[in-house]
Parts: structure tokens; sequence; C-alpha cells
């Protein structure tokens, strides 16, 4: 047994009482980066900083994802080769890259036949559950998926909202053998179900498809750490309004956007990490201060004033 083993659950109890069956797994050596960046003549340095001494600044990291929420009462852009901190009377969201336009994957993986299927989910489906064997990536082509965590407790919590050309369930690339979530559909949803061995061969045989993997995983994860700073730094009424304002796509047009009314004021309280008591006071202060709006049939609009609350101090 000198293999890593991987960890199959029992479908037949619940997700924290899970009898496990251990599944060996090939091991996979660690890439040796020292060597290969030695191996590289240009483009790379190699400093040596005394101890406490800042390798850079927030000023000075180069911001690389579109149609970000700022954090902590500082907003950037890249205009050329410099990153500069915008004044907080300028709340202009960043504007995309251009550079290279998205590829589209739907039609991408309609040319496999063979590693992949197309499902159709209705509202309220379960596409995966904590737990679950990690076999396969998944990629949304229309829809909404949620993915919530649930402690031996009972408690859950909503770690990330899914949209529209986005993947999830990736982490069985880098070996993990359990989902860590359960995914559930908010909306209508059409999905493309990519087994693990076809995905493998993608990244690794074509160049391209690889790029444009490794730049939505490098995406995600900028949000990821936003995320966590926003969670540590600021109080569950900012958290509230960057949350509101990132389901409302804020940055995509200069218009109010509408809120899926599948989004309820429980599962934004699990999203940002309070109780519903707060988010409902702190709901109906931003309506009456003319951030959101109801409609009729329950669609929240969020307008983009909401910023002021973000970017106050």
């Amino acid at each position: 047994m000198g293999n890593n083993v991987a960890i199959a659950p029992s479908r037949s109890l619940p997700v924290h009482q899970r009898k496990m069956v251990i599944v060996a797994e090939k091991k996979r050596p660690f890439a040796d980066w020292e060597a290969t960046l030695a191996g590289i003549a240009g483009g790379n340095t190699v400093p040596a900083y005394a101890p406490n001494h800042s390798v850079f600044t927030r000023q000075t990291e180069s911001v690389m994802t579109s149609k970000r929420i700022p954090i902590n009462g500082a907003a950037f852009s890249k205009k050329g080769d410099a990153v500069m901190a915008r004044n907080k009377s300028q709340p202009e969201p960043i504007t995309a890259d251009q550079k290279n336009p998205p590829v589209d994957w739907a039609a991408f993986l309609a040319g496999m036949s063979r590693g992949k299927t197309i499902l159709e989910y209705s509202e309220g489906r379960t596409v995966f559950m904590q737990g679950d064997v990690a076999d396969s990536v998944w990629y949304l082509q229309k829809g909404k998926v949620k993915h919530a965590v649930t402690s031996q407790q009972g408690k859950e919590a909503i770690v990330a909202l899914v949209g529209p050309g986005e993947f999830f369930g990736e982490g069985c690339l880098a070996g993990r053998p359990l989902r860590m979530a359960t995914a559930t559909t908010l909306t209508e949803c059409t999905l493309y179900k990519i087994e693990k061995p076809l995905m493998m061969r993608l990244l690794h045989e074509q160049h391209d498809i690889s790029e444009l993997f490794v730049n939505h995983l490098l995406i995600r994860n900028m949000r990821y750490q936003e995320d966590l700073v926003d969670q540590l730094f600021n109080s569950s009424e900012k958290r509230l309004a960057r949350i509101l304002l990132l389901l409302s796509h804020y940055g995509k047009d200069a218009k109010a956007e509408t809120i899926l009314p599948g989004i309820n004021q429980e599962h934004l309280a699990q999203m940002v990490g309070t109780t519903r008591s707060r988010v409902s006071h702190f709901m109906n202060k931003f309506r009456t201060m003319g951030f959101i709006n109801y409609a009729g049939s329950g669609a929240l609009t969020v307008n983009s004033g909401l910023l002021s609350v973000v970017l106050s101090d």
C-alpha cells in the first residue's frame, strides 16, 4: 500500500456518517519547479530578501480579473503598464482584458464524442453530494448552481455560486478523492459532465485548452482570496453589499441588474456568514436608501449606488 489512497463513501448513509472504502490511486510525482525555473534564460530573477521585507504591496500587485468589486475601500484599474488606486469618488468598475477572446466551451465540448455527457437539470436538483467520489469535471452552459458545505452538526454554508460559462468540480484533477461540497441547481440548468481521463488528456495534449483552463482557475482563485479578505476584515453589512453587487454582475453594464428569484435571504445569510435576521435588517435598510428594489415576481434589482456601502469607512 505504498500508493496514495482515495476514499469512496457509501451512498446509503448521511454525508457525515458514510463508511469509507479505500481505493488505491497511483501516486504522481511533484514537479521540480526550481529546476524548471533555473532552465529559463529570461523573464525571471532570483532576489534574496531579508526577514520582514515586503515582496510586493497591494498598490503594485497586478490586477487580472474583470468586474471586480473593491474590498477594504479601494478599487484598482490598469492603465498601460501602471496599476493605480482609484479615488473613492471614482468607483468605476475594472474593465475586462479583451486581448484573449473567451473560448466557446459548449461548441468545443459538443465536438467530443466520448467522455462527456450533456444533462438537463430542473431547479432544485442535486448535481453531486458532499462526500461523493470526485471522478469528473462539470461545465455549466446555462443556469445557476450553488455549492454548499454541511457540517457534522447539520449547519449549512454556501461557499460559491457558479454561473454560465464556468467549470466546477475540478478538484478531482489535483487528486482530490471526494467532493468537498454539495452542488445544487438554483434554476433550470444545462450541464456538461466531463470524465476525469478526458479532461486530463485535453489539458496535456492541447496547450490552448490548458492555457484557457488555467486562466479560469487563476481568476477563480483571486475571487476566493478577495472573499477571504472580505470575510476577515469587513462588517456583515459590507459583506452583504459586496455579495449583492457580485450576484447582480456589477460592472458588466452601467445599469441595475436583477438577481435570480431563487436566491433568498437564507441563502444570503449563509453566504455572508451571519443570521437571517441581520440580513433582513440590512436589506430593509438598503431598500429604504434606494439601493435595491423588489419586483412583483419577487426578483431583486440591485442599483450601482450600493457600491457606496462597500467603499464607506
